[in-house]
């Protein structure tokens, strides 16, 4: 083991426990505006109470995400410098905008929104929550703009005396098809988490509604359990459809991905979607590849890939060849089997949490609670398998890239810092993964500490007989 390989598993390890929080937060941004904007539609206290209670649970999550992806920053210019030199002056513009505008916007304007109860007219304290949901989805913008150009670079030129990316179109880098795609599937992904972890936070508190301080706490998380369940199942649908189109762009631009997703060896027409798979392959050897054993389903990948049954899907030993023959020699195939099961995971864990959206709004219809218990420790379950889901989901979008850190420009293994040692990763890797350790336990004990308080916490509930209180506490957190 070298240096590389620790710090691409730092990378890795960063990045994963930063996408913990960061779908989380652009979707429940905009649950908590939406319960604000009920409130102030209606008027009724459950909304506020539901308003501040999520909120809490929002900020919290958030102050996690700005705490881990400083960190990720940080090890670019640790361990991967000569790739930051070759793409600064492209990489860096998308990310300024995401710091000085979206970043800027969404945490300015949450800060209003923590301060501004009481303080602020209620439309105006309104806009601020709006404002931040829009600047947290706008920074995923940003981020995944970024993210698609190293995957189809564009509207960049290499100058040949410094060897460096030099940006000549923004435009086309913002309007990359990579980009807007991504975006989408990753944005409404994001919103199935949020669905799922309001859903999941209700279905406890119903699953223990005996133990609920006041008698109209069950009528709250009745409401959250569905306004949860309609998130889920309507961006579980546009993901659906934005991961069909993100197929077509990978046979287009990274067929070497989707090939290795489904190991698919050969060039084929009317491919079929492989169900499951045992392969042998030597890696560096060409045309060696091939599976032992493989279920398919007829058709499916060609359509997914191509739009047509009878579409033609390249295969890896034949990229393999083409790849070797336009940049020389070398092994171009990422590690399959992750690929192909991170594919697996990414697809059947989501539709494992979509469907108890769906299925949880065939149950509740008409108000109605669903009368098994289990049904709750299902709802509660599906949220880890969102999260996953989403974790494999960028997995396979990382790793498929490589060997490449910027397709068809820079290796990853020339992409890494040449001073640091393997001594000096493996130093920083452990207090990383130390750190993230100690604040993975916080952020669970602050979540679930919160939780069981209940909304009751955060705004208390009038005693028996007495009306609710017309002014909102102006600090709760």
């Amino acid at each position: 083991m070298d240096a590389l390989d620790l710090a691409r598993w730092q990378f890795g390890i960063t990045t994963i426990y930063h996408f913990l929080f960061v779908p989380l937060t652009i979707g429940l941004s905009v649950v908590v505006a939406a319960l604000q904007t009920a409130w102030h539609r209606t008027g009724r206290p459950e909304y506020l109470r539901a308003t501040k209670f999520f909120g809490k649970l929002f900020l919290i999550n958030f102050a996690m995400g700005v705490v881990t992806g400083i960190v990720q920053e940080f090890q670019f210019g640790m361990n991967w410098s000569t790739y930051s030199t070759f793409v600064g002056d492209v990489f860096g513009a998308p990310l300024a905008m995401e710091a000085l505008l979206a970043f800027f916007l969404e945490s300015t304007f949450i800060g209003l929104w923590i301060f501004g109860w009481d303080r602020l007219p209620r439309r105006v304290h309104l806009a601020t929550i709006w404002a931040a949901a829009i600047g947290s989805n706008l920074s995923a913008f940003f981020i995944l703009t970024a993210n698609a150009w190293m995957r189809h670079p564009v509207g960049f030129a290499v100058d040949p005396a410094t060897g460096r990316a030099y940006l000549t179109d923004i435009w086309a880098v913002l309007t990359n098809p990579q980009a807007l795609s991504t975006y989408l599937h990753v944005v409404s992904a994001s919103f199935v988490v949020a669905g799922l972890f309001v859903v999941a936070v209700s279905a406890y508190k119903l699953l223990h509604r005996d133990r609920a301080p006041h008698p109209d706490e069950p009528g709250l998380f009745r409401r959250t359990l569905r306004a949860g369940l309609v998130t889920t199942a309507i961006a579980g649908a546009v993901v659906a459809l934005s991961g069909d189109h993100q197929a077509k762009l990978m046979a287009e631009y990274e067929p070497m991905k989707l090939a290795s997703a489904e190991a698919i060896w050969e060039t084929e027409s009317a491919a079929g979607f492989s169900l499951f798979a045992i392969g042998d392959h030597e890696i560096g050897e060409v045309g060696v590849g091939r599976n032992v054993v493989d279920l398919e389903v007829p058709y499916v990948l060609s359509f997914l890939a191509t739009g047509s049954p009878a579409g033609e899907v390249e295969g890896i030993n034949d990229l393999q060849r083409r790849f070797a023959e336009q940049f020389g020699p070398g092994d171009y195939t990422p590690n399959i089997p992750v690929l192909y099961w991170s594919f697996r995971l990414m697809i059947g864990l989501g539709l494992a949490g979509v469907g108890v959206g769906v299925i949880g709004l065939w149950l509740t219809r008409r108000g109605a609670l669903p009368r098994h218990r289990w049904m709750y420790r299902v709802a509660i379950a599906a949220l880890p398998a969102a999260l996953a889901a989403n974790i494999f989901g960028w997995v396979l979008t990382e790793m498929g890239r490589q060997p490449w850190t910027v397709v068809g420009h820079l290796l990853t293994a020339a992409s890494v810092s040449p001073g640091v040692s393997l001594g000096e990763v493996a130093f920083s890797l452990t207090v990383f993964t130390a750190l993230y350790g100690a604040l993975a336990v916080v952020e669970a004990r602050l979540l679930l500490r919160y939780v069981a308080a209940g909304p009751g916490h955060v705004m208390p509930y009038p005693r028996a007989g007495e009306p609710e209180p017309d002014r909102v506490p102006a600090f709760v957190y």
